[in-house]
């Protein structure tokens, strides 16, 4: 699966870039196989005995949702580039040709696994946990009198079961949906000779049913899939016909939306056209319960115009992500992880308004261990504070019922001048982002959707108040989106300051991405499209010179992914120089760690644990003068190039004591540190059984 090259170089003392040819392929993986091997290492999650058993079914649910999205939207973008007869090779030299074969033999390998560890692992543990799924052989008379009349009752007046004749041609399937395929013989009351029907299941029915307790064949809890009830009682559906058949189903399709905005005057009526085709996309995928007979196959593959290469064949409900409610349905804490209360700051903890608090001291959060709660109050308090005159806020993800939404209408119904930057391209959210406009519009708030071709992914809010005669800015800074849910389960940064010169910034992205005027020059912040990269560079030389002057030199990068070539090229100089590089990649990583004489002196991990961790953290050393910055951009190019986001100093030491000693933390080993090899296979950094974990510690840490 693509090329694992271990490139060996023995180069002269001192070897530069005259030495070393670093556009060298092998010297990069595949961007996509490194995303499937992040799904990979979600997926081993689910055999961890140290996680509480139904958090492991959560796992194997991230698994298939990330796949889907995968499928949907990279699957279908290198289609498209062979479609445009594209075959500009990628970082490691591989054509949009090979990287579908590479994704399709791992994805397959992948599909098998997941699958592998729900029938011969989870559920199995589960049935010694009293929790089952009972398969139709296994019903006792009165459960089956009971699936039957709920059969009758909740599932037959919701589906329209369509047979396949030359008046009913095979219909348009909607994306992800499940779907049966019915094959039957006879004639039916019109005297037509069928043999195919298809039935779509409405995403208001339950993928899972829950036995009532009196029907129960234990104390536990008993469940059945969806698709067993219909498979069973599918003929009831086509009275007089034999049924030989009635096999599950599921179609993926390109999800991608498509807007030329340099052609259009309304962003939000343009969207709203593309969602509509959205679930009719171009199909990428085809999994199909592996029961289903060849020549069914066949006919699914044919009707829906992809090859035998594009179809997964599975043991199980077709969506996994479906048994992510699992949890929610049993009552058994002791399966779950312990809860917790995320700590809230001493200063904050006195009842003082929290503007007050920010103009004596930065506040500095680390969710989920701290509380989201005062970046709510911060927006809340504002809009209630009568010499708050001006709100300005980025909204990127951040939920149906947001109480920061909620406060931005309460500060337009009391008359402030209020601001909300809405990105209404965040992929998958797109409508939700278009009602939450309309929302703001109607209540008087200023939307404006960011600069036409580039997404605004920062996530800051800036407050204007009057004290004294004077007016005072205030700002929230953050890795994360306004999305209070998230903080739960996402690890973010939050700054919330009064320091002139950064608030001062703020202001001047603001202008940008409301005014659409000049360059305005930054003080603090870092911003793309435009300094980002080129601070992150200049840094990276600073390191190389330190080292080679005789001073430390160290570079710490937390991201989500790292892709972009030339800052890759970069942190091999780094490396070449001697530079201690130490980066931790959640997600894909197209360096290869490893490579002698070019990257010895590089370190990937990756941390996968009960959070996902989300913040995204640059740190220099500076010959023992850190440079710490936080951001909302990952070193990908299309944050780096395409996107306006904000990476902001954290100045105070003690906060950049706290961040530092957080990266250090998860860089030792410990059992969530994948370590990355240059064969692009990931190990735990530590198999010792008394190794802590992480996240874990840093609970501990925040519940003291």
């Amino acid at each position: 699966m693509g090329k694992n090259n271990i490139v060996e170089l023995n180069p002269q003392e001192g070897a530069n870039l005259e030495s070393i040819d670093l556009d060298n392929p092998d010297f990069y993986f595949e961007r996509e196989i490194s995303l499937l091997r992040f799904n990979w290492r979600v997926l081993q999650q689910a055999l961890d005995e140290s996680i509480p058993l139904l958090e492991r079914i959560k796992f194997a649910c991230i698994c298939s949702n990330n796949l889907d999205e995968f499928f949907e939207v990279r699957v279908a973008g290198l289609r498209h580039r062979l479609e445009r007869g594209d075959t500009k090779p990628s970082l490691n030299g591989e054509s949009p040709e090979q990287i579908l074969n590479n994704i399709r033999d791992f994805s397959h390998d992948l599909v098998s696994e997941q699958y592998r560890i729900l029938n011969d692992n989870l559920i199995p543990k589960l049935e010694i946990e009293d929790i089952y799924f009972r398969n139709a052989q296994d019903w006792t008379e009165k459960q089956y009198n009971w699936l039957k009349k709920y059969f009758k009752q909740q599932v037959t007046p919701v589906i329209t079961p369509i047979s396949l004749d030359l008046a009913h041609p095979f219909p348009r399937l909607v994306n992800k949906s499940l779907h049966f395929l019915v094959h039957m013989h006879g004639n039916d009351a019109f005297g037509r000779d069928l043999e195919y029907a298809v039935l779509h299941m409405p995403r208001s029915l339950p993928r899972m049913i829950e036995i009532p307790a009196e029907l129960s064949q234990t104390e536990g809890n008993e469940f059945v899939f969806l698709s067993t009830v219909v498979s069973e009682f599918a003929s009831n559906l086509f009275p007089g016909m034999d049924i030989d058949g009635c096999y599950q189903f599921r179609l993926t399709r390109d999800s991608d939306l498509w807007v030329n905005e340099q052609e259009i005057e309304d962003l939000a009526s343009a969207l709203k056209r593309e969602l509509q085709s959205r679930n009719f996309g171009t199909a990428v995928r085809l999994e199909v319960e592996n029961s289903c007979p060849n020549k069914l196959v066949n006919f699914l593959l044919q009707k829906c115009n992809l090859t035998p290469d594009e179809l997964y064949l599975v043991d199980g409900p077709v969506n996994l992500n479906r048994l992510m409610s699992l949890p929610d349905l049993v009552e058994r804490d002791d399966l779950k992880f312990v809860g917790f209360t995320p700590k809230t700051p001493e200063e904050l903890q006195l009842g003082r308004p929290i503007l007050e608090v920010m103009q004596e001291n930065n506040i500095l959060l680390h969710h989920p261990y701290e509380s989201f709660m005062p970046v709510i109050e911060f927006v809340r308090q504002s809009a209630s504070d009568p010499d708050v005159l001006a709100i300005k806020q980025t909204l990127y993800r951040t939920g149906s019922d947001s109480p920061i939404v909620e406060a931005l209408i309460d500060a337009a119904h009391a008359g402030k001048e209020v601001t909300a930057v809405v990105e209404l391209r965040a992929r998958f959210d797109e409508e939700d982002n278009i009602e939450l406009a309309q929302k703001l519009q109607e209540a008087g708030v200023l939307v404006v959707y960011g600069v036409v071709g580039y997404k605004t992914h920062a996530k800051m809010s800036l407050v204007v108040r009057r004290f004294k005669k004077k007016l005072v800015r205030f700002a929230h800074l953050g890795t994360g989106n306004y999305h209070q849910r998230n903080a739960r389960v996402y690890t973010d940064y939050s700054l919330l300051t009064s320091n002139k010169e950064i608030c001062e910034d703020v202001h001047k992205v603001f202008q940008q991405l409301t005014g659409m005027g000049k360059l305005y020059k930054l003080h603090q912040l870092w911003n793309a499209p435009f300094s980002l990269h080129k601070k992150l560079i200049k840094h990276i030389d600073n390191e190389i010179t330190h080292i080679e002057n005789g001073y430390p030199s160290e570079i710490i990068l937390k991201i989500n992914s790292l892709t972009d070539q030339a800052l890759i090229k970069k942190l091999y100089q780094a490396s070449m120089a001697g530079v201690k590089v130490r980066l931790l990649v959640r997600g894909i990583c197209c360096l290869k760690p490893g490579i002698k004489g070019v990257s010895d002196n590089i370190q990937v991990s990756s941390i996968i644990g009960r959070f996902l961790e989300h913040s995204r953290v640059y740190i220099f050393n500076n010959a023992d003068d850190p440079v710490v910055y936080a951001s909302s951009a990952d070193i990908m190019e299309r944050n780096l190039y395409r996107r306006v986001e904000v990476a902001f100093p954290i100045l105070d030491d003690t906060s950049k004591k706290r961040i530092i000693k957080d990266m250090k933390a998860m860089l030792t080993p410990n059992k969530q540190n994948w370590k990355l090899g240059n064969d692009g296979m990931y190990q735990i950094s530590s198999n010792k059984l008394e190794e802590i974990k992480v996240q874990d510690k840093l609970l501990e840490d925040w519940s003291l």
